[in-house]
């Protein structure tokens, strides 16, 4: 009989190669996701595919009821950090409140092993390299939100037994990513841009820096890692470990598209400078990574994108505060 394992944003980015990664495993996954930010032709043929959102408390429970999951993998979230100063209260709800909903059922089923996929967000403007000793300070409401989806972790393991592995990645990209997204995910939006004729945006003088992180090097470990008990309880972060320039990552896109970069600076946003991490302690759980350089990563993403083509981008609806709002970032109607 097979493990039936459940995947939150399951047709979303990095959720999408974690189920991929299940199936191959030889679990039975079940692919929860909304399609807020997920095509529902990500999920890899094999999965039950579960059109739903995290938020939803009753449909929480009676999917645990009727599958008896064995792990969780919690990758469903609104993941845009910058515009979370904006969208508070949706932030807390999608981020935090649904997140609950997964932790109450997976304990009352007693499940093996949660998984939690966190973000360097948590660090805030702390030391560089971050590392998984230092106490989070998160700058923004994101990070605050997937801060205490950990703390709450280790507090259901201390009280009830939940196991759980938490993951800080960071600027993860690859197949499959939202590039439609204007908000989140650079790499995606400057590919977008191209296929679109446009300039490409850059916040500031792009001179602001992330190690920037092929999906391989994130998706496989938190796949594996409900069967490696030594992470249990931990906390790993995942990713690159080269830091660039956004202005250096735009030359790198640019020219796997043959295109010479045209560059339009917008006002610099309220965002950590300089990111990145250190992952010694991943690596002696996991193994090396792929070590798949930025400029073959992109390569790889870049295919992609010419087959799937650009994608027109939605406006956040949902904005509740405009004072501040960045460059580009304007909407016609706000909602009150």
């Amino acid at each position: 009989m097979k493990t039936n394992v459940l995947v939150t944003g399951g047709a979303g980015f990095i959720g999408s190669h974690v189920v991929r990664h299940c199936l191959d495993m030889g679990f039975n996954v079940v692919a929860m996701d909304d399609l807020s930010g997920g095509f529902e032709d990500h999920i890899p043929e094999g999965a039950h595919f579960i059109k739903g959102s995290v938020t939803d408390h009753e449909l929480i429970t009676d999917l645990f009821n009727e599958y008896r999951f064995s792990f969780v993998y919690h990758l469903a979230a609104y993941a845009a950090e910058g515009l979370s100063h904006f969208i508070r209260r949706y932030n807390y709800e999608t981020n935090l409140v649904a997140s609950i909903n997964l932790i109450n059922e997976s304990v009352k089923h007693k499940v093996k092993c949660f998984v939690f996929t966190s973000s360097i967000a948590v660090y805030g403007k702390g030391q560089l390299p971050m590392t998984e000793a230092m106490t989070p300070i998160p700058e923004d409401p994101y990070g605050v939100s997937k801060y205490a989806v950990e703390l709450d972790l280790r507090a259901a393991h201390e009280m009830f037994g939940l196991n759980y592995v938490v993951f800080r990645p960071h600027n993860v990209y690859g197949e499959n990513q939202n590039i439609g997204d204007k908000y989140r995910n650079v790499i995606g939006i400057f590919m977008n841009q191209i296929m679109q004729g446009k300039q490409l945006t850059v916040f500031g003088d792009g001179e602001q820096t992330r190690a920037f992180s092929y999906i391989d090097d994130v998706a496989i470990p938190i796949a594996k890692c409900v069967n490696i008990p030594a992470a249990y309880n931990q906390v790993f972060n995942v990713g690159a470990d080269k830091p660039y320039t956004v202005n250096e990552l735009a030359k790198v896109v640019c020219a796997e598209f043959g295109v010479k970069p045209d560059i339009k600076h917008l006002n610099a946003r309220n965002e950590v400078m300089h990111a990145y991490s250190d992952h010694s302690k991943a690596r002696e759980v996991f193994g090396a990574p792929t070590d798949i350089s930025l400029k073959e990563g992109i390569a790889r993403m870049a295919k992609w994108a010419k087959v799937v083509g650009a994608r027109q981008g939605q406006e956040f609806s949902n904005i509740e505060i405009t004072e501040k709002l960045p460059d580009g970032w304007a909407i016609a109607k706000v909602l009150k």
